[in-house]
């Protein structure tokens, strides 16, 4: 994975191609994947329970997108909040590469705003 994502300390990428094998991740997201750098090449429906599971599968065999958000409690008692924004990645040629997971750890209370056009002069 390039190093400028090596650097990322709260976001955690995980890419993997149209069968669901993992091809590269960051190192954000080896260290919070159980077996860390060690899942490369491993099918990522071996990684995961049911409902989870289908949805992995329904997302590699329609192409679709799947963003929520998640809320967990660490070890240490502390609690995040994270997005979570699973997309398809293309190849050069077009065709279907995979998904690419981003895991974004966000704020509790995160401001929102509403961008409106410009007026036309």
């Amino acid at each position: 994975m390039d190093q400028y994502f090596e650097g990322l300390k709260t976001i955690a990428i995980t890419v993997c191609d149209a069968e669901g094998n993992v091809l590269d991740m960051n190192q954000r997201s080896a260290d919070v994947n159980s077996h860390g750098h060690k899942i490369i090449g491993n099918n990522l429906m071996d990684c995961h329970p049911e409902p989870a599971k289908t949805k992995l599968k329904g997302l590699l065999a329609h192409q679709e997108q799947n963003i929520y958000s998640i809320e967990k409690t660490n070890t240490d008692g502390s609690k995040v909040k994270k997005l979570i924004y699973q997309t398809p990645w293309y190849k050069e040629d077009g065709s279907f590469g995979g998904l690419v997971e981003y895991s974004l750890e966000i704020p509790f209370d995160m401001p929102h705003f509403v961008r409106q056009p410009k007026p036309q002069q």
